[in-house]
């Protein structure tokens, strides 16, 4: 992207005149064409009535935009209200589980996610780690040798909350379709970040939220699912959209839309709509290149801040737009609330967002800047500044 480039997509974000924000991964700031069609919507429902203005087209741009981003049919795709929803209704889907069954997951997998298995392994299933190779990423060598007929399903989470790390999803997406097996992958953090083709990646189901890189409206997600899955699918929960009349009973759709109800914010799927085609607009893999060179850039000038380490993982050059680091004497949540003192954004991280990892690393807490393509080296500088200070002066 050219400096002009950055420059046009700043001037239509309100939010980067008031703050400096690097906690993209926590949520993005908005364009102001997102903003103007939730309200747009809003105000339709306010002068017409809320039923009599939920346009259908809203809901099939939203559709669309998500099917190109992710390079499948409009029919595979359904939204949800948060990524953790989306995931557990297509994990609870897969049920009943059955004792010896076995689920394996990366060490990194997110926190919400593994609430959802332990409902599993109550009933009798084992859910098993699949060790990391030298550079920390899920070892798919590892996981080869941990393949049995009682493996249901292989769960990772892509670009995990608490650092750098890529994992390699297509990698492990070739030996599950190998050997048959269920397939899902967390894609919060990679949705509007890296290129993301489910052809590729071999998945039966992706999940992301809309709030992130996307830079869509919190209360929206993404939900794939493949459309050959779909039939070992029973949803937990279903209303007259999900299973329709059809005269005789009910009958489940056979779209990645029996996972919706019928009750819906029009609104915010609008605002996700324009998300999403700006994020197409761009282009996934100039987004890419953008974060890459800044993170980069960034994570060599933190190394020289003294007291301050970075907990990254994943081969050096090949990482996300997110820094997990901490700072001697200083609590991450605390450090959090006296940067945003100075008007910038960054996250913090406790032990629940990524408990197996962080106890493997024996991490209680991290601080975690993300970057985004419409940052700038200049809000690094007032950044990196802010956070020598605060390592010279220590918490008082």
């Amino acid at each position: 992207m050219t400096p002009a480039e950055v420059a046009r997509l700043r001037a239509a974000t309100p939010g980067c005149a008031s703050v400096i924000h690097f906690n993209h991964a926590g949520a993005s700031l908005p364009s102001q064409a997102t903003l103007d069609a939730i309200l747009g919507q809003l105000q339709r429902e306010t002068l017409g009535g809320p039923m009599e203005t939920a346009d259908q087209s809203v809901q099939a741009r939203a559709r669309s935009a998500a099917a190109s981003l992710l390079n499948t049919e409009p029919e595979a795709i359904a939204f949800a209200s948060s990524g953790s929803a989306a995931w557990g209704m297509a994990f609870n889907a897969l049920g009943p589980w059955q004792s010896g069954e076995r689920i394996l997951v990366g060490r990194h997998e997110w926190g919400g996610n593994l609430a959802c298995i332990a409902r599993a392994v109550a009933a009798g299933a084992q859910l098993e780690v699949i060790p990391c190779d030298e550079t920390g990423a899920v070892s798919v060598s590892a996981l080869q040798q941990m393949i049995d007929p009682k493996v249901k399903l292989i769960a990772l989470t892509w670009l995990p909350a608490n650092g750098g790390l890529i994992n390699p999803a297509e990698a492990i997406g070739a030996v599950a379709r190998q050997h048959g097996i269920a397939y899902f992958i967390d894609a919060g953090q990679a949705l509007g970040q890296l290129p993301c083709d489910v052809q590729a990646l071999n998945c039966d189901v992706l999940k992301g939220a809309g709030r992130k890189f996307l830079r869509g409206p919190r209360g929206t997600a993404l939900l794939y699912i493949r459309p050959g899955f779909m039939e070992r699918l029973q949803p937990t929960q279903l209303d007259v959209l999900s299973a329709p009349w059809d005269g005789a009973g009910f009958t489940m759709r056979n779209d990645a839309r029996r996972f919706e109800t019928s009750e819906v914010s029009v609104a915010l799927l609008a605002g996700l709509a324009n998300a999403l085609e700006e994020c197409n607009a761009l282009g996934t893999t100039a987004i890419r290149q953008r974060i890459d060179g800044l993170s980069r850039g960034l994570r060599e000038r933190l190394l020289k801040i003294p007291g301050l380490t970075l907990h990254n993982l994943g081969p050096q050059g090949h990482q996300s737009g997110l820094i997990a680091f901490t700072l001697k004497g200083w609590d991450c949540v605390e450090l959090k609330l006296r940067l945003a003192q100075h008007g910038i954004n960054i996250g913090a991280n406790g032990v629940a967002y990524t408990p197996l990892d962080m106890q493997a690393r024996g991490l209680e807490s991290i601080a975690r800047i993300a970057v985004s393509y419409f940052n700038t080296e200049e809000e690094i500088d007032v950044l990196l500044g802010r956070l020598r200070e605060l390592a010279e002066s220590g918490s008082d």
